[in-house]
């Protein structure tokens, strides 16, 4: 019995241990990204990925930060790389959760990424399919906040290209603003925030 005793506290120690250091590594992760430090913040997400197989935590920030960053690359290089690695963590990501709303909204962002670098190559190509994947998003969770936002975001954006009014969707954002007013993680380390660029948003398509 006192044998059986030590084996079960040594296990729960090496759990606890193990716990510790992932939870000082995405602590540090995020203090590199919020000192603009991205990649930095990266390549310790990639680390920790590599550690945590089955948590679908890193990989997807890994596969965000190269995401965002591409809005604002114009090196076919550079943008080719970070899309290529944003793939293979989003990847990795989908395979560690299933109907998460917070991935399909970052595969959407993904392909609206190659939009923007080059609407007249990846336009036509890329938007039907982000359509569906906001959509996908919303019928897994039409409470994110995130979800609400960026499905926003897209319709007006296809409706300014189309020439067609935008301020259907100006409720969406207002809902997704009170939506992040009361938003609560739904668990350590998962996503959160954005309404501040919520607010952003509705100033700039919505507010005389």
């Amino acid at each position: 019995m006192k044998k059986l005793i030590l084996i079960l506290i040594a296990i729960v120690s090496v759990n606890t241990f193990a716990q510790s250091k992932y939870q000082q590594g995405m602590e540090k992760a995020f203090e590199l990204w919020k000192a603009d430090k991205p990649w930095e913040a990266a390549n310790l997400f990639e680390r920790i990925a590599q550690a945590e197989n089955e948590n679908w935590l890193p990989p997807f920030y890994v596969a965000q930060i190269n995401v965002f960053s591409s809005f604002n690359e114009q090196d076919k290089e550079k943008m080719v790389a970070q899309m290529d690695k944003a793939r293979n963590f989003l990847n990795d990501a989908k395979a560690r959760t299933e109907n998460n709303a917070e991935v399909v909204v970052l595969e959407a962002q993904l392909l609206t990424a190659w939009v923007v670098y080059d609407g007249q190559q990846y336009g036509m190509k890329y938007s039907p399919k982000i359509a569906e994947l906001y959509q996908k998003a919303f019928e897994i969770d039409p409470e994110n906040p995130r979800v609400v936002l960026g499905k926003a975001q897209w319709d007006i954006g296809s409706a300014k290209f189309f020439n067609q009014p935008t301020d259907v969707y100006c409720d969406d954002i207002r809902k997704a603003i009170e939506l992040f007013g009361k938003e609560e993680p739904a668990g350590e380390f998962y996503p959160t925030g954005g309404g501040e660029y919520a607010e952003q948003v509705l100033q700039e398509n919505c507010e005389e």
